[in-house]
């Protein structure tokens, strides 16, 4: 008896083909397996019994980073084979590959690193094929050494017969390597100028960093700038090098009993901690690092070390350490040593450097309960290039470019959307040719070609620009998608929704059909068009972009648009504190009805913040309404009231409501409770059965988790996204999704 069996998914450089070797000589099954570039390949030969138990075990035992999408089994002829081999990987005429993403050290190789007795015994590359680098080292496919950053060290007998070895744990470890044969580690100054070595750069590294020192360590997919996060003038110093004011920085722990010391991690959080993935996790503290770390905030953005070199740092330095991003604030991570010691220089004070080279920039994951369940705020390292399986046969090959902010690009190969690594705000040069250099790499590594481009309706988003010059230039046709829609779409597609939902699309910025900034929308969407049904009441956003970081703007376009110039004699009279002049300056302007009008959900979030004392301005995206969450008392029943006139969700009762209200936790929790009262009564009017929530408001967990609550109580079915980030890092999927119903 025989068969050939075909398993997509991730399946390559996760261990999958030992496994399978292994699997066969244990019950007797002759044959073989291979990669293919459409995933594994098996032929099996043996007695009926012992080849239903095969099939059974190779699905049911798989290596847990395996990720089996699709099994194809067909019965053959017997070939007469005489043993079970693993075979040379091989292309075959349908491509349709997938890469792993990059995985945390596992237990195994950490034992190892820390055996005194293990020839990889403090060795800052240990690799096994169940953990390291792929996705940021991968060049070509099939993913052989040869097609990746690693060829170019040739392996020692000793780690060529391991790699060779089909029951070794490091069979066919492209990262393979040792002391011997492997990368190197290496300490420099600013000037790249060598100063230790291997274990003693190492050693070095962390004195440095307890005596107060930053350095630029090169990680897996790009530099962390890091510093000890428990001493103020370390991370005050990185502030003002960085020029990052306010927005918080990651830290980076020891181990779980480190973190404990210092957050509240819930079973969930650590469970997500813990993966295979270690991402960035918002945890709420309990003990306070340095002031600078997360000014303001009542949740640290946590992980573990998740590489070797990492863990060897944290284990010589006593305290948790700062690790975010080494850039340039606004530009992409520095991924090459030449870079960042061009780059960093006036940041960090010491550079600890590597040979290995990085193909691609990944920037850490950052993960966040939101209404109980572990939401994607960036999705990037880990998660990458993870496909999203949306559940249909399509032929056309669609290029979502996505938005502005928080940006990714996303497309498909098949029936499975590829989203890109975490691009950033394409607001200057450097990133824009990191978006250009991402797409043209991945989309190449797959021998993709897109027959339609999707892009979002925003005429001066840069990446609408790009889209429509590189439609041009393929001759083919481009789609111009309304910004809330592909928010909506993004969360159907993750769920495999065709049929029509009430989607509640609540955020900061988006370009509407009628040319004004839409962001407090209700839309009845379908995957081919959307009505939108009811949105906030609009106002004029006054300044454009400079009201998100400056509230008092926004308050006074509420206040104009309920008492025209008597609202600045209102404000000054409840006692708030503004540059009057600045204030009848912006109403003569605000007479001319030369603003555009906003229904944004965050700018009204922004302006409460202001009302309630919260703070008066955003140093960067949401802080304000981060602030306001932290505040949230979930004993607090108290609402506002508020109007729905036609298709307006009129705010005015509201805003008067909170202008006398001065018990700042008391009236965040009750604004809460007003939007998610809002949802629901619209979810009533509407009556759809299934409700899709997206956008950068649904973030905010005490939101999302009351408004879903209440919504089920009443029967309706709702969505949240979990593979895909609700914020604008999540628009390529949608507008995929759209391109692929056309």
């Amino acid at each position: 008896m025989a068969v050939r069996i075909k398993i997509k998914g991730i399946v390559q450089g996760v261990g999958f083909r030992p496994f399978v070797y292994r699997t066969a000589k244990k019950l007797g099954i002759k044959g073989f397996v291979c990669n293919t570039t459409d995933g594994v390949v098996i032929e099996a030969e043996g007695e009926g019994e012992a080849l239903d138990i095969f099939k059974k075990q190779i699905i049911d035992k798989a290596p847990p980073v395996a990720e089996i999408t699709c099994v194809e089994i067909s019965y053959k002829e017997s070939e007469g084979f005489d043993d079970f081999y693993i075979k040379e990987s091989k292309e075959d005429k349908e491509r349709e590959p997938i890469i792993p993403p990059d995985m945390s050290l596992c237990e195994e190789c950490e034992r190892e690193l820390f055996d005194p007795k293990d020839r990889r015994f403090l060795y800052p590359f240990i690799t096994c094929v169940n953990c390291g680098p792929r996705f940021t080292i991968i060049e070509a496919f099939p993913y052989d050494r040869e097609n990746t950053t690693m060829k170019k060290f040739k392996m020692c007998p000793q780690c060529k017969e391991e790699y060779e070895d089909p029951l070794s744990r490091r069979f066919h470890t492209q990262p393979i390597g040792c002391y011997r044969c492997g990368p190197e580690v290496w300490l420099s100054d600013r000037e790249g100028n060598k100063l230790e070595t291997g274990i003693r750069a190492i050693d070095r590294v962390s004195e440095l960093i307890e005596r107060g020192y930053i350095i630029g360590v090169k990680g897996i997919g790009g530099f962390h700038l890091v510093c000890d996060a428990t001493r103020e003038e370390a991370v005050s110093k990185l502030r003002e090098r960085k020029k990052r004011k306010e927005k918080p920085f990651a830290v980076m722990f020891r181990d779980l009993e480190q973190l404990k010391e210092y957050l509240k991690p819930s079973e969930e959080e650590i469970r997500e901690l813990t993966s295979c993935i270690r991402p960035i996790v918002l945890i709420e503290k309990k003990k306070d690092l340095a002031p600078s770390v997360a000014p303001g905030l009542r949740r640290i953005g946590a992980f573990l070390p998740y590489s070797p070199l990492h863990l060897l740092i944290l284990k010589r330095v006593k305290n948790p350490v700062i690790a975010t991003s080494g850039n340039i604030s606004g530009e992409p991570i520095v991924r090459d040593n030449g870079e960042a010691i061009y780059k960093l220089r006036d940041i960090a004070d010491f550079f600890l450097l590597h040979n290995r080279d990085i193909r691609r920039r990944c920037d850490d994951s950052v993960i966040k309960l939101v209404g109980g369940t572990p939401t994607p705020i960036r999705r990037s390292r880990g998660f990458v290039p993870r496909p999203v399986k949306i559940g249909m046969k399509v032929k056309r090959k669609v290029l979502g470019v996505g938005g502005m902010l928080k940006n990714t690009f996303a497309f498909n190969i098949g029936d499975k959307v590829i989203i890109s690594q975490h691009i950033g705000d394409i607001e200057n040069t450097e990133t824009l040719n990191f978006f250009e250099d991402a797409v043209r790499d991945l989309t190449g590594l797959y021998g993709f070609k897109p027959d339609l481009i999707v892009c979002d309706l925003h005429p001066l988003y840069e990446t609408t620009k790009w889209a429509e010059e590189k439609a041009k230039e393929l001759n083919i046709p481009l789609i111009k998608l309304q910004h809330h829609h592909a928010h909506i779409l993004s969360c159907m597609a993750e769920k495999g929704i065709r049929e029509r939902v009430l989607g509640i699309a609540w955020d900061g910025t988006g370009y509407g059909t009628d040319g004004s900034v839409w962001g407090g929308e209700f839309l009845l969407c379908d995957l081919l068009s959307f009505e939108r049904i009811f949105h906030l009441k609009p106002f004029p956003l006054m300044g454009g972009d400079r009201a998100v970081k400056e509230p008092l703007r926004v308050v006074l376009s509420l206040i104009f648009e309920m008492y025209g110039e008597e609202g600045i004699n209102i404000l000054r009279n409840k006692g708030f504190e503004f540059d009057e002049s600045f204030a009848f300056n912006l109403f003569k302007i605000w007479k001319r009805k030369t603003f555009p009008l906003t229904s944004s959900a965050g700018r009204l979030i922004d302006a409460v913040g202001f009302i309630l004392g919260i703070k008066d301005s955003n140093t960067y995206e949401g802080q304000i309404a981060v602030m306001m969450e932290d505040l949230y008392d979930p004993l607090e029943r108290g609402e506002y009231p508020f109007e729905i006139r036609g298709k307006e969700i009129d705010w005015r009762d509201m805003i008067d409501a909170l202008l006398k209200e001065r018990d700042k936790r008391k009236g965040v929790s009750r604004f809460i409770n007003t939007l998610v009262n809002i949802g629901v009564k619209v979810g009533e009017m509407v009556g759809e059965e299934k409700i899709c929530l997206s956008g950068g408001v649904m973030q905010n967990d005490p939101l999302v988790t009351n408004l879903k609550e209440k919504l089920e109580e009443r029967g309706f079915k709702v969505f949240t996204q979990t593979l895909a980030p609700p914020n604008d890092g999540g628009l390529s999927l949608g507008q995929v999704y759209y391109g692929l119903n056309q």
